[in-house]
């Protein structure tokens, strides 16, 4: 017998101990299979040099006021300039954007919009939250779906009604940074 840190060690569990951590060791050393998934982060990513954002579509069904659709568009706009993943943020109806062949469009079409109020968010932390859920697109210019998802803006607790559309812009430029 062997003494290890002052333990008594005998030569079997010595052999155990040795072979366990072969088995350990052996896996992390052998080369992955030509058939194994690439990992999550190697996923395909989308390609744009340019984006174009274009209004805020109203509904025959929902009423969304004026103020908050207008807000929604310029925070898009705003967001997806800051996360430096295309070189030009067009707005709608801007001729420039035509001549970009590898131009994306992303298109805010309202599903869903509670109004709030900041009042009673203010004086309750239960009550008065607004939020609004728009549906994303992000379209080639011949109209083929490259990404679509719907993303609501929420204020609940403190904080004007209007802050709803920079919650949902931030979840906008989030899933741009995330795709391309």
């Amino acid at each position: 017998m062997k003494r290890f840190n002052g333990t008594a060690v005998s030569k079997g569990f010595r052999a155990v101990l040795c072979g366990a951590s072969l088995l350990l060791v052996i896996p992390l050393l052998a080369p992955l299979p030509a058939d194994a998934a690439p990992p999550q982060e190697a996923a395909h990513k989308l390609s744009a040099s340019a984006v174009q954002v274009v209004r805020t579509q109203s509904s025959a069904t929902l009423t969304i006021p004026e103020d908050f659709r207008v807000a929604t568009y310029e925070h898009v706009i705003l967001e997806l300039e800051a996360t430096k993943k295309f070189q030009k943020v067009y707005r709608d109806g801007d001729s420039r954007a035509e001549s970009v062949p590898d131009l994306v469009i992303v298109t805010l079409v309202p599903a869903t919009f509670t109004a709030g109020s900041q009042k009673e968010r203010e004086v309750t932390t239960v009550k008065g939250a607004t939020s609004i859920k728009i549906n994303v697109r992000f379209t080639k210019k011949d109209g083929t779906v490259l990404l679509e998802q719907p993303i609501e803006g929420k204020v609940r607790f403190y904080g004007e009604n209007l802050a709803a559309t920079k919650d949902f812009a931030k979840k906008v430029a989030k899933l741009a940074k995330d795709n391309f």
